[in-house]
């Protein structure tokens, strides 16, 4: 019962700080377009039904039923048509989609808004206000990172020992019972014992579990392994051998998906302690979180098939699938089940968290509408038309009627309902599990 009591607080932690996450990003939008003058009606975190609402001067500000998503509605998002006309009034389905979009944009007009339109502003503030939403989650992923990881920090492995290993057994084989022909491990026939520190490998100190980890598996044969036992300093003689072991990438972290290479082996456990980074260390770890972003992102096509044969097929879910809304509550809600200190549980909160908000940042910046890199791009691509005819002395070209997008816009905001979908399928028949 109480299993059942933690797993349903972790979700609606997970709902609670999506809603803060959303909000965040919409109060981005809010405070830039009303900086710069546009008038916005509406404020709303979530979509469907309106669950409550308050109407604070010009803007109305609420929260509805499905935490999705959010909005605010500004006025004049696109520019009148070639006519000046801003209703609908064709029969073709594409041109009718423009004029929907554009219509929509105007459906709130009131006297004294011609000067309040955001088409009107200049390109750059367009920019601002359709980059501040998208900024404001990276500013809150990095508050998060460098928050967490600066006071709490994070569980990793030290140069104590916590177990030695009987024999040796590759990491491939994913077992942990030794078997009758396993070799006895170096550390085992050497007399390491729990509880010794390592202090030095062949006559040179090893600082860290990074710096030991590097040089286990850079040597091999007869070596020397300095330890501290009972305050005492001793010289063991190991022989290391070559084992089978998961490949690191230059950060030191295991490659994912899981490879296998040849590399020095001593054969024991290290112990594990919480410890909070340096503002550097931290640094670090934020930029390789974007880069990581970055490329998941490209890489997210390549990952449809896998995903559809891990929710339709007999396919495996892989560890680096992407995960939607209801992955990431059932996650949070198995994190708070595991039996781990309360400090390394709620790092991995934040760590879901700052994963998320810097998922609304990259998806928002690509340059396709519905999304706010979408719209970014159109103002941009107005800059450099106007300023090109200035340079070339032509006639202003006047605003970029985004609104004649909204075809191919509606066709990305298909691709991705259907995969979000896909996600959603997953997640529920075969959810990716941090056990």
């Amino acid at each position: 019962m109480t299993e059942m009591l933690l797993y349903a607080l972790g979700i609606l932690l997970f709902a609670l700080g999506l809603l803060v996450s959303i909000a965040w990003h919409e109060l981005g939008h809010l405070s830039t377009a009303k900086i710069f003058g546009i008038r916005v009606p509406q404020y709303m975190v979530g979509f469907g039904p309106t669950i409550w609402s308050k109407k604070r001067g010009e803007t109305e500000y609420g929260i509805k039923a499905i935490p999705a998503g959010g909005y605010i509605r500004m006025i004049g998002m696109f520019p009148p048509g070639d006519d000046g006309r801003i209703e609908a009034r064709s029969t073709s389905p594409w041109r009718s989609m423009i004029e929907d979009a554009r219509e929509a944009s105007y459906e709130e007009l009131q006297p004294g808004d011609e000067t309040r339109l955001f088409y009107t502003r200049k390109p750059w503030k367009r920019v601002i206000v359709m980059f501040a939403g998208p900024f404001m989650n990276l500013v809150l992923a990095a508050a998060l990172f460098f928050g967490s990881m600066m006071t709490l920090g994070i569980e990793g492995p030290t140069t104590q020992v916590a177990g030695v290993q009987k024999c040796v057994i590759k990491q491939s084989e994913k077992r942990n019972e030794c078997q009758a022909g396993d070799q006895v491990s170096p550390a085992y026939a050497a007399g390491l014992k729990d509880g010794d520190r390592i202090l030095a490998l062949n006559g040179r100190p090893v600082a860290d579990w990074d710096a030991l980890s590097d040089r286990i598996r850079a040597t091999i044969g007869p070596a020397t392994l300095t330890v501290e036992r009972d305050g005492q300093r001793l010289d063991l003689h190991p022989n290391l051998v070559v084992n089978k072991v998961e490949k690191k990438d230059a950060d030191g972290n295991v490659v994912r998906p899981v490879q296998y290479v040849d590399a020095g082996y001593l054969g024991f456990q290290p112990t594990s302690e919480v410890a909070p980074l340096t503002f550097g260390e931290t640094s670090e770890r934020m930029t390789s979180l974007l880069e990581n972003g970055v490329h998941s992102v490209i890489a997210l096509p390549g990952k449809i098939p896998g995903l559809w044969d891990a929710t339709f097929g007999d396919g495996e879910r892989a560890e680096d699938s992407p995960v939607g809304v209801v992955g990431a509550a059932r996650i949070t809600g198995e994190l708070l089940t595991v039996e781990a200190p309360p400090t390394t549980i709620l790092v991995m909160f934040m760590n879901l968290l700052v994963m998320f908000n810097v998922s609304l940042f990259l998806f928002n910046m690509l340059p396709l509408l519905p999304l706010d890199g979408g719209h970014i791009a159109g103002a941009l691509w107005e800059s450099l038309r106007r300023h090109t005819a200035r340079i070339f002395k032509r006639p202003d070209p006047g605003p970029f009627d985004v609104a004649k997008l909204m075809p191919a816009a509606y066709v990305v905001a298909g691709v991705f309902v259907c995969f979000t979908l896909l996600v959603l399928a997953a997640d529920i028949v075969n959810p990716v599990k941090i056990t």
